[in-house]
């Protein structure tokens, strides 16, 4: 039994743990979330690309074909699904099995950043969207959405899905400024995580958008989840030689554990009973960590 993790989080690695049926593969596995029955949604680039699994990894179904440009960001929330495709520069939210409840943006259109190439620094920041990478629902019922690959901001929806604020500007240095804003999260106690991935480090904000700190222990960001147990789980990306890596740390950027994962550390999460799911890129699927103790 091959385990990872320290101190009160250690792991036992199933590789692969995600199954599809016999003659089908995964296409690059872009995030993944758990609803309230444990079932896991992989959202891959590939038809389908909605994939279901149980808790014993094993296929239940999937959804989706020829809907999506660019599967990236998947966040699950209440039963609802809230996801972002990146490339159309939409954000959007779903039943679980697959009917539309609402849509942020406009497939196609994309706001104005002076920026083609996507996850370089942008010219300047715009409003929704240019490539957005991540939509999540807050505690009061708003939406947060980081507007990463070709915009350098956050933005702040109501429910209803009207703009309240966008707040961040292209930069590598100060608070408040972008490279590549690639996850969020809003946690119960009202604050934004975000995951500024190329300047590696998370920048926390008030629900209001107002900047309270920087975590800078931090290697390329790259997805963030909050467990039942309020502490923050985040997976890291591979940068120059070194592997990908996983980081558990409390409410104020205290690390408890760290260790490396496999793949590009692109998506992850964590579910009610503490375990954690890895994505993997082409050929792609699903590692879980099982929590020990």
């Amino acid at each position: 039994m091959t385990t990872v993790g320290t101190g009160n989080h250690i792991y036992e690695v199933k590789q692969g743990w995600a199954k599809l049926p016999p003659g089908e593969s995964f296409g690059m596995v872009s995030a993944v979330a758990t609803d309230s029955q444990d079932r896991l949604y992989a959202f891959q680039r590939k038809d389908p690309p909605v994939v279901i699994f149980g808790r014993d990894g094993g296929f239940q179904g999937s959804w989706g074909n020829g809907t999506f440009l660019s599967p990236h960001g998947i966040f699950i929330e209440d039963d609802v699904m809230y996801v972002t495709d990146r490339n159309s520069s939409v954000c959007l939210v779903y039943t679980l099995d697959g009917k539309p409840i609402q849509m942020l943006g406009r497939h196609g259109v994309h706001s104005d950043t002076g920026c083609e190439v996507p996850a370089q620094l942008v010219p300047r920041a715009a409003g929704p969207f240019n490539y957005p990478s991540e939509m999540v629902p807050a505690p009061n019922g708003d939406l947060y959405v980081s507007d990463g690959y070709r915009n350098a901001r956050v933005h702040r929806f109501s429910i209803d899905g009207q703009l309240k604020k966008s707040w961040g500007e292209p930069g590598k240095t100060d608070p408040n400024q972008f490279h590549l804003p690639h996850s969020l999260v809003a946690g119960k106690d009202g604050k934004v995580y975000v995951c500024d991935r190329e300047n590696h480090r998370i920048q926390v904000f008030s629900e209001e958008g107002d900047f309270l700190t920087i975590w800078d222990d931090i290697r390329r960001p790259m997805d963030i989840t909050i467990g039942s147990d309020g502490l923050v789980y985040i997976s890291e990306g591979v940068v120059d030689d070194s592997s990908a890596r996983f980081s558990i740390l409390d409410d104020t950027g205290k690390v408890l554990s760290r260790f490396d994962i496999r793949g590009s550390g692109h998506g992850s999460w964590v579910d009610a009973h503490g375990d954690i799911y890895i994505v993997l890129p082409e050929p792609g699927g699903v590692d879980k960590l099982v929590r020990q103790h």
